[in-house]
């Protein structure tokens, strides 16, 4: 389209009285028109442009003020192009008032913005292939029928979409239909409670928008949110139906006790799982396996198996509710039977504290150990344990026991991958697959047609990813959602919550892709990534590196990009080295050309110049922090922010260096198992990519020091301008980029 451009520069906020503001508008001498405003956000300051939308017919607009982060509702002005330069928290409240270098800095930033419009086009929203009859379906899919899988569903429904639920097993309840009672949920938080699944089942198979699937599973699941083409498997036929989302309830597994002989499973009947005790008091008294017998005297193990490296090393937090709840179950049928529990820590967290208070007042005996110490004998039909005491460092010795317990922890019902390329390396457990071909899973669930495999990623402890600082729920496959103890251990309650966050994602990710929009972090985006398949080489790195699966390729390597899968992060654009990869609001082209819009100074100017790209989802709220609260850096670094530290295409490094900036900073958040990172791997690579830079150093003849890395969180805005000053005075010692002027 032919762009009228318009710069509006608002006076506010102490940017008039910083900056001279007549200066600043010469800067902007390319746009046709350049006002300024005392309160640009006010509803006269929003008139005054809409105004000149409506009568000038301007569609490019900069808008010279605030951050980007604060009133984009106000600044919301449609189908322009827009761009926001940060004049107010990273130029006047973190420089000096009236300086050269304050007034040098906001006008590059001017300029900045305004080589941004120039190579951005308006995004078009994603409805679909050219050509092809689309429709973007908005019924969601639930696997999985326990407690967490029959919420998600019930609470989809009573937000008016369809539902399919498909559950294994011949009925619906999971794990949940085994027990006899539920911990306390409401209060006084004192007594047992029935465990409610009898009527969440009726209300479920009672619901007209929800068909329910039974002894059934998941034959393929094509595409991606919007068109997840799916074929279930059920009463020996198939059916297919398209969703726009889904959601992964598959619950858990006890851990396997075979495993822990070393506590005396299987040395007599009588020593027993938790969930053996739950089955057992279902179906009436709790007695003895061996002989039918009500137990006089039991002892309960905890963290049977659990933080343990040789086999959980994680608590499952549940067990320590579940063993307090059977001694009363124990307590209930017989005042007088004996009832110990071993335990390593207790752990119940919030209102279920009044239930370890009832255990105590039951006159349930606790005693702490360490699981390793403990030993469990059998004696003439009876059992026998002996442990170290941590309290009273002493040594202890129960004898005739009826029952031992052990308190296995749970492990979530996901897939298993065969092949694992580290197996010291607790991360993405899926091995290098062959163009076409898909890694290999144990016991597949999703059956996914995706490049990097047919099943959510297992990750830390093999339950499926889910960003768990800022994005519950949410998987490296866009669309996908867990819920309930498939993500983490829980209780049948925190299942039930947990169940209905994931059906509000789900909503919001139909939605999202039904108007053409990417979910999160990047909410409401319309953009997504064009591919010059002309210049591609087949080098697999855009399918390899993107975290979420947007991308499968063909039997030739070529990449067969999925857009509704894309979260717009543009890692696919960075690590492309042929750089065929585009949005249209954000490419190669664009970043560079800003880099390469400023004039660098001389080298007797004394003015260096550092570029910092700044990740926008951690590193460019801290700045913003760091001048909120007003604290200084150096005059002399200019910040491009990105989508995402992956996105960064090493070309830029070499455009910015060539052009004569003294010293590239990379701000991006902290990679990891407990990763910060929005967008999962993108810091990551950054890191990998700006390790391989050497090579383009040593092209230029320049220092390694003039690049570095930073990790920087949203909390991290102190930190600043130490880490700021610290690399100017690098850049004082290495000296000037040699490049100046040329």
């Amino acid at each position: 389209m032919e762009k009228k451009t318009a710069v509006y520069i608002c006076t506010g906020c102490g940017i008039g009285e910083a900056l001279d503001v007549g200066a600043l508008a010469k800067a902007a001498k390319k746009a046709p028109i350049c006002k300024n405003h005392p309160f640009l956000c006010s509803q006269e300051g929003v008139d005054l442009i809409k105004k000149d939308i409506e009568s000038e017919g301007v569609n490019t607009i900069v808008i010279a003020a605030c951050s980007p982060r604060v009133n984009y509702d106000a600044f919301d002005f449609g189908n322009v192009i827009l761009d926001r330069v940060n004049l107010r928290e990273q130029v006047v409240w973190c420089q000096t008032p009236n300086d050269e270098d304050t007034q040098m800095m906001a006008e590059d930033y001017l300029l900045i913005g305004l080589k941004k419009v120039e190579k951005m086009e308006l995004p078009q929203a994603y409805l679909g292939p050219e050509g092809a009859e689309t429709k973007f379906s908005k019924d969601i899919l639930v696997v999985g029928g326990g407690v967490a899988g029959m919420t998600a569903a019930l609470e989809a429904a009573k937000a008016g979409y369809q539902v399919a639920l498909v559950e294994k097993e011949a009925a619906m309840g999971g794990f949940g239909a085994k027990f006899r009672k539920s911990t306390p949920t409401k209060p006084p938080y004192q007594e047992l409670e029935d465990t409610g699944l009898p009527e969440l089942t009726a209300e479920v198979q009672a619901n007209d928008k929800i068909k329910v699937y039974t002894s059934a599973g998941i034959e393929k699941i094509s595409g991606g949110p919007g068109l997840f083409d799916t074929i279930i498997k059920a009463d020996g036929s198939e059916v297919k139906q398209r969703f726009g989302a889904i959601v992964q309830a598959t619950g858990w597994t006890p851990y396997d006790p075979g495993k822990l002989t070393f506590l005396g499973y299987g040395l007599s009947p009588d020593v027993i799982t938790n969930v053996q005790v739950e089955e057992i008091a279902l179906a009436g008294k709790i007695v003895r396996p061996s002989d039918g017998s009500e137990p006089a005297a039991v002892a309960f193990i905890q963290c049977a198996g659990s933080r343990d490296q040789n086999h959980l090393p994680y608590c499952s937090a549940v067990c320590c509710r579940v063993s307090m709840k059977q001694a009363l179950y124990l307590k209930e049928q017989n005042p007088e039977t004996a009832v110990y529990i071993i335990y390593k820590d207790i752990r119940t967290p919030g209102q279920d504290e009044e239930i370890y208070r009832q255990a105590q007042k039951a006159g349930v005996v606790f005693i702490r150990s360490d699981p390793q110490t403990v030993k469990v004998e059998a004696q003439n039909g009876k059992l026998a344990i002996e442990a170290e005491e941590i309290l009273l460092h002493d040594k202890i010795r129960l004898e005739e026991l009826d029952l031992v317990v052990l308190a296995t922890g749970m492990v979530p019902n996901a897939a298993k991958w065969l092949e694992v390329l580290d197996p010291t390396k607790q991360e993405e457990k899926q091995e290098e697959a062959a163009p076409g071909t898909q890694p290999k899973v144990k016991n597949s669930i999703l059956k996914l047609d995706y490049r990097q495999g047919p099943d959510l990623p297992a990750l830390k402890y093999d339950f499926p990813d889910s960003h768990f600082i800022c994005f519950p729920y949410e998987t490296r496959r866009t669309g996908i959602y867990t819920a309930g103890c498939v993500r983490r251990p829980m209780t049948m309650s925190t299942s039930k919550e947990d169940a209905a966050g994931a059906a509000m994602k789900a909503i919001q990710a139909v939605e999202a892709v039904a108007m053409g929009q990417a979910v999160h972090p990047r909410a409401g985006d319309l953009s997504f990534p064009e591919f010059f398949m002309q210049r591609c080489t087949q080098c697999k790195r855009c399918t390899e590196e993107c975290p979420f699966g947007a991308i499968n390729e063909d039997e030739k390597a070529n990449p067969l990009p999925n857009p509704t899968r894309c979260r717009r992060c543009g890692i696919c654009m960075g690590a492309c080295p042929e750089r065929i990869i585009s949005f249209k609001n954000y490419s190669v082209d664009m970043i560079g050309s800003m880099i390469k819009s400023l004039d660098i100074p001389e080298e007797d100017e004394e003015k260096p110049r550092v570029l910092i790209f700044a990740c926008e989802n951690d590193a460019y709220p801290a700045l913003d922090m760091a001048g909120l609260n007003r604290l200084s850096y150096s005059p002399h670094v200019r910040i491009i922010p990105l989508r995402c530290l992956g996105s960064i295409n090493l070309v830029w490094i070499a455009d910015a260096l060539s052009k004569g900036y003294d010293g590239i900073m990379l701000f991006g958040c902290r990679p990891g198992d407990d990763y910060q990172c929005h967008f999962i791997k993108g810091s990551e690579l950054a890191q990998v990519r700006m390790s391989k830079i050497s090579e383009t150093l040593q092209r230029l003849v320049l220092e390694p020091e003039r690049i570095r890395v930073e990790e920087i969180s949203i909390t991290d805005w102190r930190r600043i301008p130490e880490i700021i000053t610290e690399f100017m005075e690098t850049m004082e010692r290495v000296g000037p980029n040699p490049y100046k002027g040329f």
